[in-house]
This record gives structure tokens, C-alpha cells and sequence, in this order.
């Protein structure tokens, strides 16, 4: 007999972790220690699969993981059982309308059917809120539906959607009274503005999206957040079931590069006011629709491809909107602000055509190499200063990162308005701060020359002078060493960006392999948690972490401790009577070890750390030869921050070079 549905959910290794809320590590060990542990029911021997029910059974029998996010994390499972978007997104919905203050399912845009199943999760979902709370619980929900389908649901991100609603703050003077959302998708930028516009003045918040489900989590989102307002489903660009409605503000992030748009079925709206759009610019007829939805005084606020800015088909509407004044501001952001990340977006900003068009200027702003955006060797945003990088550029006439253009210089053969051709190269290529750099990379030069002195005079040994070795597992097994993998690093506790004095950064395989991506950071005090609970690998100073994947294996002294570590990452902590740290991170991390350590059996290719190789010497020779490693690293690290300067150096004489700004010899 089959079992009910309730009861053949089923869940991996990594899913029970998160139930009890330790590193998947701790859950391989219970399956070795205790013999009661529920057997596989499918899956495969590198990840097999459990019954929920009886993984839950068994975690209430043993009294495991009885954190309070387990129990959220007990109901995802089956919610993710539900199978395809639309079903577990219609759950999320009814469930953040049922928690909400007003609790009516009813104000969700459209009726949404609910299955049996999907009905006794939403009553579920409503009972643990007693415990959890409402937020926690809708957002819980929220997220983990947004992650499990984060390649189907494009969103905005939040910063990107406080910059959007600081932007069109910043252009008021009045009040506001209704904020719409022609593309509202799941109401992100809906809910920054109910954040930003709170208390008595809170307009009203409206969005319109295609998608009824995204249109009803939208509207969850809002009941949630106690706003006034809600969402409609319509095609916006085809059928507006909004028509007539005038905005204080429009937000949107419309969809890009959507060919089947409507072109032929509204050639003849009365939207157009700027020249009906091409078919291959449909960024462009969102923008006309959003202007047309302006109050007087209105502003829009706008994400857009960069290529709107300077696509053929698009320079006749550019130039209508120049000509009548309703285009105020262009900003080009860095890469990596949204979706897709690899694409420096735009910010269009926009009101109704001005009375006076002939005086008009267009504010252009280039964020790109400045204040908040990445560094070369950097990729992520720091949007607080990116925000105020665009905040001063549009207050301020002074601002280095932005130029007022003059429509008429604007209109030229192809209406091009990407900021980057009028605003000047950053302030880093200023001719003064070569001065520093110059000192930088003396400085450098000189520490890399002393090094590298002194390393030169270090004679190789001959064949006789090689000793006998021994191996990372003897060691440990004769008590000189303690060994620990890294483990699974909690995702949704992850912060990025810049890490603050408080923060314990966090390393992964993919960290090293692509050392310029996007950093992590845990506060301290999650960090002393979860190595307290055995759920994380921490460094501590003078231990040494090996990294386990042949393609980015490397050993050293980890100086920068304490360091949370990731999968395929060791940790090794030396008894500092029998063993020099520096002695054996400079024997580990030889690529010839590594190779015969390696094994092949997978797909990727992995470094058995314990049969490394270490040489059998005296402790104080030991000492002598980690002297030798210590100012090899050291030397490996003035290299390359004497590559870094002269980089910079090169960067800025070329910026120099290219405008003319070089004195000639």
C-alpha cells in the first residue's frame, strides 16, 4: 500500500542538516553511531534519500535538532513536494495573507485553488506562526520558494530597489500619494517603497503583473507589510487593466528583451506619445507606459539593458523624449547590480513633458570605476556608498561622477545617452595619485628585492641529504596533529560584502578559484556557535589549511584566522612540541605532494590529505626550514602586491594617455 502523501516526502543528507540545524558532517556521523538511524528509501550512495516522517520520528526520539528553525525547516520539504512553481508559490501567497493583519485570503488579486495537500501545509504553516511568528514564517517561506526557483523568477534586488525608491524620494517635494508598479512581478520594489513611505503617509501601492502567481505573492508581500493598496493580473503592455490611473511615482524593473510583446495588437495605443516602438524595443514601449502613467509632477524610476541607450532601432523614440523633456536622468550602474550580473544596468529616470523642452538638460551619471562600485580586484558592490555616490550625483553640480548635458548636444546621427561618453574619467586617474603609487611600488620593489636576496643565497642539498618522511595520517594517529574537514557553509546565514571588524570571513573552493567573485562573512558570534556545535571548522592562528581539490590545492599558515571553513577544506592544528606549523604548510603545499596524494575516482580530482608527505626532522630543524617557508610566503606576497600596484600604475597612465592629460618628455 502506498503511503500517503504527508508521509513520502523525502529528504537528503544536506536537508536533514538543515532540520536540525548542524553541518551535514554531524548527520554522516549519526548514521555511524547509531544504529536506529531510518535506512535510504531511494537516491544514491553519494546522496542517498530518507523518509521525512521517520528522519522526523527519529530527531524527536534521540532529541536532535531541536532549534527553533527546524521546525520551519521540517514543513519545507513537503512544501517543495508540491512539485512545480505556480503550486508552491500559490502556498506562500494564501499563507502570507492568512498571517497578515488583515488574514483574508480574499485580497489576494485572483482565487487561487488550493489542493488538499496544499491546504493542510497552509494550516500547518499557520500553526507554526504561533511559535515563529508571522514575518519569520511568511518570510521563511518566501525565500526558500525564491531560491528553489531563483532561475525562473527574476527579482530586484533590495539594494538595487532602496536605491530605485531613494531616487524617486529624493525628486519629490510633495507628498505621495500612490506609487505604481506596471511589471511588479513578486513586489519588491513595491514593498521598498511601503518601507520607505511608511506610517500616516504611507501611500497607496499598486502593481500589475502577467503572472498570477507572482501578482498574488505580490500582494501577500503588501498585506504582510500592513500596506495600503494591492496588486491586479494583466498584460500591461497588451491589455492594461490599469488604464487611467496616474502615479505620483512609477517603479518599475520591466521584463528585457521579450520580442512577443503585443507590437501588431496596440500599434495604434494612445500611449505612444513618443512614436510607436519597434518591435525589437520593447524596454521602450515600457517606458512610454510608464510615463503615460504619470500624475503632474510625477516621476518614474526605471532598470534598464544598457543597449536601450544606444540600440539603432531606439534613437527615434530617444530623441522624441529628449525633445519634449520627459527623460531627466540616465545612470549607469556597475556590473553585478542585478540580474543579469555580468551587464552594467541603467536607471532611467523620467516625468511628463516638460512645458519648457527647448532649456531642458538630461543629468547623466556613470557610477562605473567610482565610490561603491567594484574594484579590479574586488566584484562586489558596496551600496551604501554606491547610494551615495548617485545621491550626490543628482544633488550636487559638483559631483566628479556626473555632467549636465544640454538636450541639443545630445541629438546628434544616433541619440547615444550612455553616460560614459560625456562623464569624465574618474578622479583616480588624476596625475597627483601617482605620487602614492610610485611610493607603493618602491616600497614593494624593495621588500621583494630583500627577499629575494636572501633566498638566493639558500643552496640545494644533494640526493645524500634527503631524509626519511612520513605522512599527515601517521602524524595524526601519533597524536602531532588534529585534522578537520570543512563543512557545508549555512547559505542563508551568509553576509556579503564588506566585512566589518565583528565578521569572520568564510572560504570555499570556489572563493579560490575565483579569488576577484563576491566575499562572505559570518558575525563572530554565529561563527563561535556553530564550531561550539560542531556545525562549522574554524582557524584558529598557526593552523594550517589545506585545500583538498587538486585544481585549487595550496597549504599555509592561516594568518587571517579565524576562517570558517568550506567543503574540500582542512584544517590542521599542530602540537607546537613535536611539530613547526610553517615547517609543514611549506612541505604540504609542494604540487609534486599533491599528486601523489591525489585521487582520481570522481569526476573532480581531490588531494587525500592524509597521505601527504612530511619530512622526518628535528623540531629546531624544523624551525630553520619554516623560517626558510615564512619569508618564501612573504616574498610570494610582496610579488604580488607589487603586480597589483603596477597594475594600478598602468591603469592610470593609460587613462592619462588616452585624454591627453600625459606631460610630454
Amino acid at each position: 500500500m502506498p503511503l500517503p502523501a504527508e508521509q513520502a516526502v523525502s529528504v537528503t543528507l544536506a536537508e536533514i542538516a538543515r532540520i536540525a540545524g548542524v553541518g551535514r558532517a554531524a548527520v554522516s556521523n549519526w548514521r555511524r553511531r547509531y544504529p536506529n538511524f531510518p535506512s535510504p528509501v531511494g537516491g544514491s550512495d553519494a546522496s542517498p534519500q530518507f523518509l521525512l516522517a521517520e528522519v522526523e520520528r527519529w530527531l524527536d526520539q534521540e532529541k536532535k535538532g531541536k532549534t527553533a528553525a527546524g521546525r520551519l525547516e521540517r514543513l519545507w520539504p513537503q512544501v517543495e513536494a508540491l512539485g512545480d512553481r505556480n503550486s508552491m508559490g500559490t502556498l506562500v501567497a494564501v499563507v502570507g495573507a492568512e498571517l497578515s493583519p488583515s488574514g483574508d485570503p480574499g485580497a489576494l488579486p485572483v482565487r487561487l485553488p488550493t489542493s488538499p495537500a496544499q491546504q493542510s501545509l497552509i494550516d500547518r504553516a499557520v500553526r507554526l506562526a504561533e511559535h515563529e511568528g508571522p514575518a519569520k514564517t511568511f518570510g521563511f517561506l518566501l525565500q526558500r520558494w525564491l531560491g528553489t526557483h531563483v532561475r525562473q523568477i527574476i527579482t530586484t534586488p533590495e539594494p538595487l530597489a532602496e536605491l530605485m525608491v531613494g531616487i524617486a524620494g529624493s525628486s519629490r517635494a510633495r507628498s505621495v500619494r500612490m506609487v505604481l508598479d506596471p511589471a511588479c512581478g513578486t513586489g519588491s520594489l513595491l514593498f521598498a517603497a511601503a518601507r520607505h513611505w511608511s506610517g500616516s503617509e504611507q501611500p497607496t501601492l499598486v502593481g500589475q503583473d502577467v503572472d498570477p502567481t507572482l501578482a498574488s505573492v505580490a500582494a501577500a508581500r503588501l498585506l504582510m507589510a500592513g500596506a495600503k493598496g494591492g496588486t491586479t493580473v494583466a498584460d500591461t503592455l497588451r491589455a492594461d487593466a490599469l488604464g487611467g490611473i496616474e502615479a505620483d511615482i512609477v517603479l518599475c524593473n520591466p521584463p528585457s528583451n521579450e520580442r512577443d510583446w503585443g507590437h501588431d495588437e496596440v500599434a495604434t495605443d494612445t500611449r505612444w506619445l513618443f512614436g510607436q516602438p519597434p518591435r525589437t524595443e520593447p524596454e521602450l514601449a515600457w517606458v512610454q507606459h510608464a510615463v503615460a502613467s504619470l500624475a503632474p509632477g510625477g516621476t518614474a524610476v526605471m532598470v534598464l539593458p544598457p543597449a536601450v541607450a544606444s540600440r539603432r532601432a531606439g534613437r527615434r523614440i530617444r530623441s522624441a523624449l529628449l525633445r519634449a523633456g520627459a527623460l531627466r536622468t540616465v545612470i549607469a550602474l556597475p556590473p553585478g547590480a542585478a540580474p543579469p550580473h555580468g551587464v552594467g544596468l541603467h536607471i532611467w529616470v523620467l516625468g511628463r513633458p516638460s512645458d519648457d523642452p527647448a532649456n531642458a538638460v538630461v543629468r547623466l551619471v556613470d557610477t562605473v570605476g567610482r565610490s561603491g562600485a567594484p574594484t579590479p580586484n574586488q566584484s562586489v558592490i558596496d551600496w551604501p556608498q554606491l547610494r551615495d555616490t548617485v545621491l550626490d550625483a543628482l544633488r550636487s553640480d559638483e559631483s566628479s561622477a556626473a555632467v549636465s548635458v544640454p538636450v541639443i548636444e545630445l541629438l546628434d546621427d544616433q541619440v547615444d545617452l550612455t553616460p560614459a561618453r560625456y562623464v569624465p574619467a574618474p578622479d583616480s586617474a588624476a596625475a597627483a595619485d601617482l605620487r602614492p603609487s610610485w611610493t607603493q611600488f618602491d616600497l614593494r620593489l624593495n621588500e621583494a628585492r630583500d627577499l629575494g636576496r636572501i633566498l638566493s643565497e639558500l643552496v640545494p642539498m644533494t640526493d645524500e641529504g634527503i631524509v626519511a618522511s612520513t605522512t599527515v595520517g601517521e602524524l595524526e594517529l601519533a597524536g602531532a596533529l588534529e585534522l578537520h574537514t570543512g563543512q557545508a557553509l549555512p547559505e542563508p546565514r551568509l553576509r556579503r560584502g564588506e566585512r566589518p571588524a565583528d565578521g569572520v570571513r568564510t572560504l570555499a573552493v570556489p572563493d579560490l578559484v575565483n579569488p576577484d567573485g563576491p566575499h562572505h562573512w559570518l558575525p563572530t558570534a554565529e561563527a563561535n556557535e556553530g564550531e561550539r556545535a560542531g556545525s562549522m571548522t574554524v582557524s584558529r592562528s598557526q593552523d594550517i589549511v589545506v585545500v583538498g581539490a587538486l585544481r585549487a590545492f595550496d597549504a599555509w599558515v592561516d594568518l587571517a584566522a579565524p576562517t570558517v571553513l568550506g567543503p574540500q577544506l582542512h584544517l590542521i592544528r599542530v602540537d607546537p612540541t613535536v611539530l613547526d606549523p610553517w615547517f609543514l604548510a611549506g612541505c604540504l603545499r609542494s604540487p609534486a605532494n599533491a599528486r601523489q596524494a591525489g585521487t582520481h575516482a570522481s569526476t573532480s580530482s581531490r588531494v587525500d590529505v592524509r597521505r601527504l608527505q612530511v619530512p622526518r626532522l628535528p623540531l629546531d630543524d624544523q624551525r630553520a626550514y619554516g623560517e626558510v617557508h615564512r619569508r618564501l610566503s612573504a616574498f610570494d606576497d610582496a610579488v604580488r602586491e607589487l603586480r597589483e600596484v603596477a597594475g594600478g600604475i598602468g591603469r592610470t597612465l593609460g587613462e592619462l594617455l588616452a585624454t591627453g592629460r600625459l606631460p610630454r618628455g
